[in-house]
């Protein structure tokens, strides 16, 4: 089944684009998004969030912050809902009937329990199989590892795995060395990672493999990264050597003592360390971003703003993506993008026409936030302020139900696209899909309309599960038990490849 085909769904089970973001965020506030994400039940002081950016002012932090990806993409969304888009035709009616899907694929896992779901996020990946990989890491390092440094070295390991969470191309799969059992996709790069990671290929510490440092990373090549994800002619993955650059960015931009301490580590974005070790230690000498920040409040736990953490992502990250993107004046703004449905006369100013995602950078902040909740005891506040994910399994969903429909002019186009880089070597051409870039006009419209859609699903999930007030699923726990498996697309990578490249946004 193709990204832009129709069938019928049945009760079933990335584009990892990442962001270029540079602005700082301590000036972020919340609109109307979805509820807060409880990553914590205690009784916990409010926190006020001052307002984003100003676009007039500096639209280039404007479009970087996360209070903008909903904002703007609401835009295309009230279009979508008058069935007034550019690529897609919509049926309104088939919104129900998306919704009741996701109902079921929840209900199926953890019905009546609904309290029981996670929020989305990496950790849930390493757990493909049944099998509790992070629990047993933890459970393999000694008493002398305090909760500190176990928080540290599981943000070492989510990062990485996270960046390398790109699609992998529907030929690749990996066999654990530990289980021998056969996994895919996301999963199959989640248990690549940890397997790497546990074998101290991110690591320049001889001793201490369980870590990931920034010479650690410089020293892996495109050889040394096949070897770990089994790449080979007969086991492609997409992307191998976009993927070994992107690490050896990540190790220049490690660098940053401000967020990652003399060690270059990511974990080291926590706090000091402290493990006993001597103050003379260079372990001991840390980052002492996030506990330390003015922002964050000592209450019966840590209570760190999310825009904080997003700051570390943001600027911290910033080395790590291609400059070739979406600029304003000379500042490159990630995983953002021109959309003919966005404002373009009379006359539109550059940053009105462009709907900003930073999917990978929310991926991040999603996925860190778990290892600090649940060893640290620390909250965010202003976890509403993130999206759903705008990436091809939650896409997916709203084309394999019906709900879109892409146009016929921009499918002939797209069945062209995947008819001539099917002549190419070593891409797909067994089943026929229509084939975008990533900065096509149709995908970032279709991304767009995500963003809204699984909004208005949380509401209307929460109604069909008879869930209110704090009993109701926030939008990651929606996430996580219901519209990232509902997809039933084996095809849709295809939307987020171009000519076999890897698309690193």
């Amino acid at each position: 089944m193709g990204l832009f085909s129709r069938k019928s769904v049945k009760s079933t089970d990335g584009t990892s684009i990442a962001s270029n973001n540079t602005a700082n965020l301590k000036s972020l506030t919340t609109s109307q998004p979805p509820r807060e994400s409880s990553f914590s039940s205690q009784s916990l002081p409010d926190v006020t969030l001052s307002r984003p950016p100003d676009p007039s002012l500096d639209p280039a932090a404007y479009l970087q912050s996360i209070y903008a990806v909903r904002e703007r993409s609401k835009i295309v969304f009230d279009k979508a809902k008058r069935d007034k888009l550019m690529h897609f035709d919509v049926d309104m009616k088939k919104f129900t009937d998306t919704a009741k899907y996701v109902v079921s694929i929840i209900k199926r896992d953890y019905a009546p329990d609904y309290s029981s779901i996670p929020p989305h996020g990496r950790w849930q990946h390493f757990e493909v199989g049944g099998r509790p990989r992070i629990n047993q890491l933890l459970g393999s390092w000694p008493s002398t590892v305090d909760n500190q440094e176990r928080t540290r070295r599981l943000i070492d390991l989510f990062l990485v795995s996270v960046l390398l969470d790109a699609g992998a191309g529907p030929q690749w799969s990996y066999k654990s060395k530990e289980s021998g059992r056969t996994y895919r996709r996301s999963e199959g790069l989640a248990v690549a990672s940890l397997e790497m990671f546990k074998a101290g290929m991110f690591s320049s510490h001889p001793t201490e493999l369980c870590q990931v440092d920034g010479t650690g990373l410089k020293r892996l090549n495109v050889q040394q990264l096949a070897r770990g994800l089994q790449a080979t002619d007969a086991n492609p993955v997409s992307g191998l050597e976009g993927r070994a650059g992107l690490m050896s960015r990540l190790g220049d931009a490690l660098n940053n003592r401000e967020f990652f301490g003399v060690t270059a580590r990511p974990g080291n974005m926590l706090g000091r360390a402290a493990c006993g070790l001597d103050s003379s230690h260079p372990a001991h000498i840390a980052a002492d971003y996030l506990l330390s920040h003015p922002s964050t409040l000592a209450s019966s736990v840590p209570v760190i703003p999310l825009p904080t953490l997003w700051t570390v992502l943001v600027d911290g990250l910033a080395p790590v993506w291609p400059s070739t993107r979406t600029t304003i004046a000379g500042t490159s703004l990630g995983d953002a993008w021109s959309c003919t449905s966005m404002p373009q006369s009379p006359p539109a100013q550059t940053w009105e026409t462009i709907v900003p995602f930073h999917k990978l950078t929310q991926w991040l902040a999603y996925s860190l936030m778990t290892p600090m909740s649940k060893l640290m005891k620390i909250h965010f506040a202003g976890t509403e302020l993130l999206t759903g994910l705008p990436e091809y399994r939650n896409g997916g969903l709203l084309v394999d139900t019906g709900l879109l429909t892409l146009k016929p002019k921009d499918m002939a186009r797209g069945l062209e696209a995947f008819k001539n880089n099917a002549k190419l070597k070593g891409q797909p051409n067994v089943e026929v899909v229509p084939l975008f870039a990533t900065d096509d006009d149709v995908i970032v419209e279709w991304r767009a309309v995500t963003v809204g859609f699984l909004d208005e699903l949380l509401e209307e999930v929460n109604q069909l599960l008879g869930l209110g007030g704090s009993d109701a699923l926030n939008l990651a726990q929606m996430l996580e038990a219901g519209t990232w498996k509902a997809s039933c697309g084996f095809a849709t990578e295809l939307s987020i490849m171009h000519r076999g490249e890897l698309c690193l946004h």
